[in-house]
């Protein structure tokens, strides 16, 4: 446990202050945030949905917090990581908790776990604080994103009345296992016995389906007990308990968000009774919906696009939608990633999308240097030392590339969330 010290007044000093709490950045299980949570007798009174895959749940949280925040309800939403601010992880009527707010949450949550004698990590820390003020604040509903896994993820104490699993994919294999089936397994623990399961995963693995018959929990899967079609420019959703013709694309680019709107209709759907929409609710809500970082197409010239894709099947996605842009002539990768992520795979899926790669290190513990993914770089056959060029950080490497792309070239900048967050830093000080 940390050394006792004076207790901290302003949300900087909380953060570096929770930064150092507990030995371990990732510490997998319940036991400890279970302790904290009861003893601050955290104890949800409203409809609880927990969105949990490898990719897509941040678009998922915020499609459902967009259509329920149009139908007037008081939505609580809970995120992570972030980009500019902390206190973009935690929103209620689509608005980042204030400073003065986060912090007095956060001594509520400090002074439970001193009295439970045991420390807590920043995202353990962060969720209950979370939770904390969705109740002090009295929101209508919370949404909550599984941080990594689902089954010992500190999301997992509270128990959801409707819970997501967007996709399976390799990730975090280090921590839930080197299969999708083992992933998916853990996963699943977000599920619970005779509760809303909704599955977006359309190659499901058998043993995920097994634990879920084991679990208890109501399945509900894309392509057997909901589905959509689309055409060019309007979608159709057929769910287990309704339909929407003719709806409109979501403002989120990329046609893969279709499948993650439909997991939010699906769960609308099922939450009706207690959280009724209308087809109204639903068309504002998709074309309202924001998020920044993921497909984010900048206006102006040359075009630029954010994308935090940080592992091999959200790269996959990226280079469809790097294609479905039309033709440009030259594109400059801004590229900044963690070394524990499969670089390699991750740069062979974009391998074609990308004239010149602009590699820069990530200064954190799990920061990747430029040079090993330069190493990654060469793995996969890129070796023109011409087309590669090396910067101290990401905010380097985007005004090297603003400052040689044409009017007519484009810039994507990708790997991580502090890759996108030391761009729109640049953005947010021009």
């Amino acid at each position: 446990m940390a050394e006792k010290t004076a207790k901290p007044t302003s949300l900087i000093d909380w953060l570096l202050y929770l930064e150092h709490l507990h030995p371990k950045a990732i510490d997998m299980g319940l036991d400890r945030v279970r302790q904290v949570k009861d003893t601050a007798s955290l104890i949800p009174t409203f409809p609880l949905i927990t969105v949990g895959g490898t990719n897509g749940k941040g678009s998922t949280c915020t499609m459902l917090e967009s259509i329920l925040s149009c139908a007037g309800y008081r939505v609580g939403c809970y995120t992570s990581p972030h980009l500019l601010k902390y206190n973009e992880r935690i929103r209620i009527e689509q608005i980042a908790i204030s400073d003065k707010e986060l912090c007095c949450a956060f001594d509520v949550i400090e002074s439970a776990r001193s009295r439970c004698n045991i420390s807590l990590t920043y995202f353990e820390f962060g969720t209950l604080a979370a939770m904390y003020l969705f109740a002090q604040l009295k929101v209508d509903v919370a949404i909550l994103e599984v941080g990594l896994g689902g089954r010992l993820d500190a999301v997992n104490v509270f128990d959801a009345d409707c819970a997501i699993l967007t996709n399976i994919d390799l990730d975090h294999m280090d921590y839930l296992g080197s299969t999708r089936e083992e992933i998916g397994i853990e996963k699943v623990g977000i599920f619970r016995k005779d509760k809303i399961a909704i599955c977006g995963e359309t190659n499901l693995p058998e043993g995920v389906r097994k634990q879920i018959n084991t679990i208890g929990a109501k399945l509900i899967c894309i392509g057997e007990d909901f589905d959509y079609k689309a055409d060019i420019i309007q979608w159709n959703f057929k769910g287990p308990r309704g339909s929407y013709s003719s709806l409109p694309y979501p403002a989120l680019r990329g046609s893969y968000q279709l499948k993650n709107a439909s997991v939010c209709l699906t769960a609308l759907d099922m939450l009706r009774d207690k959280l009724p929409v209308t087809a109204n609710d639903v068309r504002r809500g998709l074309l309202e919906v924001t998020l920044p970082g993921r497909f984010q197409v900048l206006p102006g010239k040359p075009m630029t696009i954010l994308d935090v894709a940080h592992n091999p099947a959200a790269a996959r996605v990226l280079a469809d939608n790097l294609g479905a842009l039309g033709f440009h002539q030259y594109t400059y990768g801004v590229i900044g990633m963690l070394k524990d992520k499969d670089i390699a795979s991750v740069v062979l899926a974009l391998k074609m999308c990308v004239s010149t790669w602009l590699v820069a290190s990530t200064h954190t513990s799990r920061g990747a240097s430029a040079d090993e993914i330069i190493q990654a770089l060469k793995k996969v056959g890129i070796t023109d030392e011409d087309k590669i060029h090396v910067f101290p950080n990401a905010s380097a490497a985007y005004i090297f590339a603003r400052e040689h792309a044409a009017e007519n070239d484009r810039i994507c900048v990708f790997g991580s969330f502090y890759t996108v967050s030391a761009v729109l830093g640049v953005l947010q000080k021009s």
